[in-house]
């Protein structure tokens, strides 16, 4: 609840937050994009909406969004693709024709994959130039393997597609959540960082699935540490300016 995200946020000047859905049962999608737009009239700070749709009925998902299109917050979709036992998911082709309904409401996609998917995700990313897209928590690599490639080469394939942006978030709980080191985790993030830029990387909290491994202060001191040698207004790209352009804030 907000009162939760206050006390998680306490200290830090946080002027906009995004809600990315929070994987309730599919029947109650809708439901729960009315309940976030609600809380909102009560916390200015939720500044946009990245809801569930059914993007894999193609055509068929425009009545869904057109559901959705009556929250004036909306700003994205999310349909996890991480969960699917099949590999080729995003590349079925009523998936991809149902993500290429959002180009024409100009709402973005929030691309949730781990590192085994990312062969297919690039294939699908590759169809779709047309949706701006956010591929959350940096492709989600093996941390707690640990293995570096191929995600590095291909998270630089990703990069290589100009609509493609990288939310550096998710990143302490891909790592093992009780004994992970900084410096286990400052290899790939410097790989995202060097990849995208500072002109497609945002911050992500990612929070409260985080704080499995992580509180959000710590997160936040963590990647402030790790900015320390960019400029000011490569930081503020980060922690601001990119989100802002991104989900259409401004």
């Amino acid at each position: 609840m907000p009162s939760d995200y206050d006390q998680a946020t306490r200290g830090l000047d946080v002027t906009a937050a995004v809600f990315v859905q929070c994987e309730s049962a599919p029947a109650h999608a809708q439901r729960e994009a009315a309940w976030v737009q609600a809380l909102a009239e009560d916390e200015p700070r939720i500044a946009g909406i990245v809801a569930w749709a059914p993007l894999e009925h193609g055509a068929e998902a425009d009545r869904d969004l057109d559901a959705l299109a009556s929250h004036r917050l909306l700003r994205g979709v999310r349909r996890i693709v991480q969960f699917e036992p099949d590999p080729g998911f995003c590349l079925r082709p009523a998936f991809v024709d149902g993500v290429r309904l959002l180009a024409a409401r100009q709402l973005s996609f929030d691309l949730c994959i781990d590192h085994r998917q990312m062969t297919a995700a690039l294939q699908f990313a590759a169809q779709v130039p047309e949706v701006q897209i956010a591929l959350d928590h940096i492709g989600k690599p093996d941390i707690r393997g640990p293995r570096f490639e191929p995600w590095a080469a291909q998270l630089r394939e990703f990069a290589a597609l100009p609509h493609v942006h990288c939310k550096i978030s998710g990143v302490a709980t891909e790592a093992d959540h009780g004994r992970w080191t900084e410096d286990d985790l400052r290899r790939y993030v410097d790989v995202a960082f060097d990849c995208f830029g500072f002109d497609r990387v945002m911050f992500g909290g990612d929070w409260p699935v985080a704080l499995q491994a992580i509180g959000y202060r710590a997160w936040v001191e963590l990647l402030d540490r790790h900015l320390a040698g960019a400029r000011l207004d490569e930081r503020r790209r980060f922690w601001h300016d990119n989100a802002m352009q991104f989900y259409r804030l401004v």
